[in-house]
């Protein structure tokens, strides 16, 4: 008999029967290699007419389909897209670890591993400095991206329409009096970052905190990119150059280990 299907939480004050039981369905399908109609009705406690209706709604998403042969459902290409995704951004993060764990030994600077995830950057990694004086590490927030380094990095390996797109007004969110208040304003210094092959950040995303920041350009880690961050009153020549070149050597490194 399978396993109930887990439960994480409290129970959703308004509770949609319907897409539990999809989802209910979709672990299901992580438990056995194929599933027949009956399997689902069964599981579900629903009549058949119920589990097709189910069934052919994942199908139409691409979540499941129907194995001609033997009518049962076996995972679908949007399935396959959505764990294969999951997937590779772990890889990303773990490959990228050790190299990022010298960065910061060699610059005693915060570092941070970032993928972008519409509009915002999402820190997927960080490691801090040991410093005293040190920026903290951003691990697990979502900020927005043209506010950042490591957001305006990946927000260049876009076209300008992409980043249109993105940002369908001309007035930006601004996170600190430093930020890039507007889409124009945006665009031209993206089109610097193309050019230069990195971005930087000057107190645009908190007071006081400077950055620079190199995109990783690997087919298997697109929308991804490194910073090193640190107190600006540390930033200054000859330091900033010798952390530009770190930052570009680890992502050349990361790239490569992802080929």
């Amino acid at each position: 008999m399978d396993a109930e299907a887990p439960e994480f939480g409290s129970t959703p004050q308004y509770p949609i029967d319907s897409v539990d039981n999809a989802l209910k369905v979709l672990l299901l399908l992580g438990d056995r290699p194929r599933l027949r109609l009956t399997d689902v009705s069964t599981y579900l406690g629903v009549a058949t007419s119920t589990a097709h209706r189910l069934l052919a709604m994942l199908q139409y998403r691409g979540f499941v389909r129907q194995d001609a042969a033997t009518r049962s459902y076996v995972p679908g290409p949007s399935l396959d897209g959505v764990a294969l995704g999951i997937l590779r951004r772990l890889d990303v993060r773990t490959r990228a670890r050790p190299v990022l764990e010298k960065l910061n030994v060699e610059l005693e600077e915060t570092v941070h591993l970032g993928r972008l995830e519409g509009d915002q950057v999402h820190f997927i990694d960080s490691i801090e400095s040991s410093r005293a004086l040190r920026v903290g590490g951003r691990l697990g927030r979502s900020v927005p991206a043209h506010c950042t380094s490591n957001g305006k990095a990946m927000l260049a390996t876009l076209d300008d329409e992409e980043v249109r797109a993105l940002f369908p007004s001309e007035e930006l969110e601004r996170m600190t009096p430093h930020s890039i208040g507007t889409r124009t304003q945006l665009l031209a210094e993206l089109a610097a970052i193309r050019a230069a092959g990195y971005a930087t950040s000057a107190e645009e995303s908190e007071e006081g905190v400077g950055s620079i920041a190199v995109a990783l350009t690997g087919a298997r880690s697109p929308r991804h990119a490194i910073n090193a961050s640190g107190p600006t009153g540390r930033l200054a020549e000859p330091r900033w150059s010798a952390m530009l070149e770190a930052v570009r050597e680890a992502a050349r490194e990361i790239d490569t280990l992802l080929l």
